[in-house]
């Protein structure tokens, strides 16, 4: 279309056109660019967004696999000094079915645990804790190992102490004689893997399965697969730990990849070489599946984040500068059209040929700007889409990280609450059983780093032995927790103290959890209890900024379904405090366990996108109702301040009134309508174009512009802000500010304007004379009365305005 209409003002009016060409040529040329940079950035910001998608969930699959084996690295190192098992490794108590209890109880309590065995110093087993798949003696290389080592052994492979599996992983331990402190045996707690990696994949796979996550290990070989029908394990598979935009080949098919390795927990860095890995096929990638992510955001809101689009998308801001632009240069090229059409005798020959080809531009322009605006709102809507799920997405895997951690903590307090030396400490309390008692708490917690103190009390209350500061021991526990303990009817439960502060945690609010300590010969008979700190305010900052992955603009919070603050990431926002959030937020997230809701709003004075999930449990937490508080993710993406809602209003509609009278050139200056002459205006360029110069000479004065002539020779023509001149009050300098050169004689000058109108044609019944204008020193004496006279035009006297010029100062 604009190449037609490029030939057809050539043909039929090339005198008029002559000086539209060159702009008309540069308007094409940017549309083009612009179409290619559009297309270029729709397909680069779907690719960020699905890169992004893979990224997060294959991050957050192996720093949870990691996480959790860390705590199988502490089990083992504690379970492996149990007093009454190791008497039983060492011959010294000879009770098989006591030993089998305990191994069996363990396993109640920790049930990532699929076996756990007792093996001597010949590799004979001397007690499982599960007995259907029997093992009676092992010859693997493990053991030997293991009797060298100081610390755990982890190990990934086929192995005789699980028959019948291609692989397992064990992690073991060896343990001393109580007596002598010489190695008298293994333990082996063999990891429920297989199960724990399908629970990781059904929670962060994509629900559509369009994607497959893999665990790989150090020679990017599948260790565990979401589809095994579709990659199987054992099989290479290329890997993109870099984010690289770029397809992969895989099995004859391109593929998305995005690959993770963990950066370790509690100094554990985790299996060797094991990365999480997302693998999408390159034609099931962007099958849209989210709906309109605008659909229900009010207007305003979509227009207060498009003013921010500079800072969440760079390329979405230049994309719409760039269509302002060239609407702005299409709407130039019809305004200086229309003055030369005017210039030229109006309506009849060239002119009249003009003014059709300048229709043509102006609907062809409007066509332009409708499909470019649609294509930037596709563009905003894949930005805003991407920021949604991944907000959700980030909040899910908060809420599951939160609970498996928790999970861990109600099962550490249940087992070490059957320690045989605190249960007799407690019983029988002496000097040196309260010593005993804090000595095998220090050597814990030497283990478990991620607590702050553990501490036992008993039966009334006092604390007797405690990690940390021993300023706690002789304290007393709330009666409210205490009986809470003694009321626990066994020992697979637990008591989880309200979220609150803790004189424990030097009055910082902390999770607590407690489990009752029973008498050995009298398991009824409850005689004190043991309690353990979490390291609640750095281990729960900790997960936070794992969500937030140090983007400045994101904040993410732990808060009960009322709002208040368990953790947040924000230091304004404390543990205790009320997160100011819209409730019904809270209230529909709080209503769908698992279940995650985003909205676009507006927060503190900032537009965000908000995402909130509550807990859902993990494995057997949380599936008893009442025991545990619920607990709420939030995530906040912030876009950039609340603008005040003002927009720039509408141009006037000025009705065309007859075609007799001269034509005037209609502008904004000041903000208000004003007029010239159209005879004695040359044609407007953008103020960008304008050389500022120093302040001096006229008041009004505000740079210089060079002129071409003819023959290529340079003219610079003063510019004045005809705002200040007119009213004196100076005009503001925006995007949309031009510069109208205007005629008198011989002389040229530049008039600094707000933005061009439109040009019409008015006659000498359309004119008044205006209230404000009486004297000669007046601008504007004239109105004109467009629109049956509701709308009023100041017309500027051109020879007033020169004659304004010459007396304050010297105009080039």
């Amino acid at each position: 279309m604009w190449r037609l209409i490029e030939s057809s003002a050539k043909m039929n009016c090339p005198a008029e056109a002559r000086l539209l060409l060159p702009a008309m040529v540069a308007t094409r040329t940017g549309f083009a660019h612009l179409e290619r940079a559009l297309v270029a950035n729709l397909v680069q910001e779907k690719v960020r967004h699905v890169l992004a998608n893979l990224g997060t969930q294959a991050r957050y699959a192996i720093d949870i696999l990691v996480r959790n084996l860390y705590e199988r690295t502490a089990d083992v190192g504690f379970l492996a000094t149990d007093v009454d098992l190791c008497r039983f490794v060492a011959g010294l108590d000879g009770d098989q079915a006591q030993a089998s209890q305990r191994l069996s109880s363990y396993r109640d309590k920790y049930t990532v645990y699929d076996q756990i065995l007792l093996l001597d110093l010949e590799g004979r087993v001397l007690v499982q804790a599960d007995p259907a798949i029997p093992v009676a003696r092992s010859h693997d290389p493990l053991l030997a190992q293991t009797l060298e080592a100081p610390g755990y052994v982890e190990t990934f492979r086929a192995t005789d102490l699980r028959p019948g599996k291609p692989r397992a992983l064990v992690y073991s331990h060896r343990m001393l004689h109580p007596e002598t402190g010489e190695p008298a045996g293994v333990l082996c707690l063999c990891f429920n893997f297989e199960q724990e990696m399908e629970a990781i994949f059904d929670a962060y796979r994509d629900p559509s399965q369009r994607a497959n996550m893999l665990l790989l290990d150090a020679q990017d070989r599948v260790i565990a697969s979401a589809d095994p029908l579709w990659i199987p394990a054992g099989v290479k598979v290329p890997t993109n730990e870099q984010g690289a935009p770029q397809p992969l080949m895989f099995g004859g098919r391109e593929y998305l990849v995005r690959t993770f390795g963990s950066a370790g927990y509690q100094g554990y860095p985790g299996p060797a070489g094991w990365k999480g890995q997302l693998m999408i096929p390159l034609e099931l990638a962007f099958h849209s599946h989210g709906g309109n992510a605008l659909a229900d955001v009010p207007p305003q809101l979509i227009q207060g984040l498009l003013s921010h689009a500079e800072s969440f998308s760079p390329t979405l801001h230049e994309l719409m500068s760039a269509v302002t632009r060239t609407t702005r240069t299409i709407e130039r090229i019809v305004w200086n059209g229309k003055v030369t059409s005017a210039a030229s005798g109006g309506d009849g020959g060239g002119a009249g040929k003009l003014n059709t080809v300048l229709d043509q531009i102006t609907e062809t322009g409007e066509r332009s700007d409708e499909l470019f605006s649609h294509s930037i709102q596709d563009l905003y809507q894949t930005v805003l889409s991407a920021s949604l799920s991944e907000a959700e997405l980030t909040s899910q895997l908060l809420v599951d990280m939160l609970d498996r951690n928790l999970y861990e903590r109600a099962n550490d307090c249940r087992w070490w609450a059957l320690t045989a030396q605190l249960r007799r400490g407690l019983a029988q309390p002496s000097a040196a059983q309260t010593a005993a008692m804090g000595q095998v708490l220090a050597y814990i917690n030497s283990l478990y780093t991620v607590y702050a103190r553990l501490f036992v009390y008993d039966r009334n209350g006092r604390i007797v032995a405690s990690t940390g500061s021993q300023d706690a021991i002789g304290t007393v526990i709330d009666g409210a927790t205490l009986g809470r303990v003694c009321a626990l009817r066994g020992e697979l439960d637990h008591y989880p103290q309200p979220f609150a502060p803790s004189a424990l945690y030097g009055g910082e609010p902390a999770f607590v959890y407690h489990a009752a300590i029973r008498h050995p010969d009298q398991p009824a008979t409850v005689v004190g209890g043991i309690g353990i700190v979490f390291d609640t305010g750095p281990e729960l900052h900790n997960m936070l900024l794992s969500g937030v992955a140090a983007r400045a603009n994101m904040q993410a919070f732990f808060v009960t379904p009322g709002g208040r603050v368990l953790a947040g990431s924000d230091p304004a926002c404390a543990p205790g405090s009320q997160l100011d959030l819209d409730p019904s937020l809270l209230a529909a997230a709080d209503a769908n366990a698992g279940a995650s809701v985003s909205r676009i709003m507006a927060h503190n004075g900032q537009y965000v996108i908000a995402a909130c999930t509550r807990a859902a449990g993990y494995r057997e937490f949380r599936a008893a109702d009442g025991v545990e508080e619920p607990v709420l993710a939030v995530l906040l993406e912030s876009f950039g301040p609340v603008r005040d809602g003002q927009q720039a209003a509408p141009a006037a509609r000025i009705e065309r009134r007859g075609d007799t009278g001269p034509d005037f050139a209609i502008f904004y200056a000041g903000g208000t309508l004003m007029a010239l002459a159209a005879a004695r205006i040359q044609e407007a360029v953008p103020f960008a174009r304008v050389q500022r110069t120093s302040s001096g000479g006229h008041p009004a004065r505000v740079g210089m512009l060079d002129v071409p002539l003819a023959g290529g020779e340079k003219h610079f023509v003063w510019v004045f802000d005809l705002a200040l001149l007119v009213s004196g009050r100076p005009g503001a300098v925006t995007g949309d500010s031009q510069v109208m050169l205007a005629r008198l004689g011989g002389s040229t000058i530049g008039l600094m304007v707000d933005d061009l109108h439109s040009v019409q044609r008015f006659d000498e019944a359309d004119m008044t004379g205006s209230p404000l204008g009486s004297g000669d020193a007046s601008l504007a004496p004239r109105l004109i009365k467009a629109n049956q006279g509701d709308l009023l035009i100041q017309e500027i006297d051109i020879e007033r305005l020169f004659a304004r010029l010459r007396t304050g100062a010297q105009a080039g």
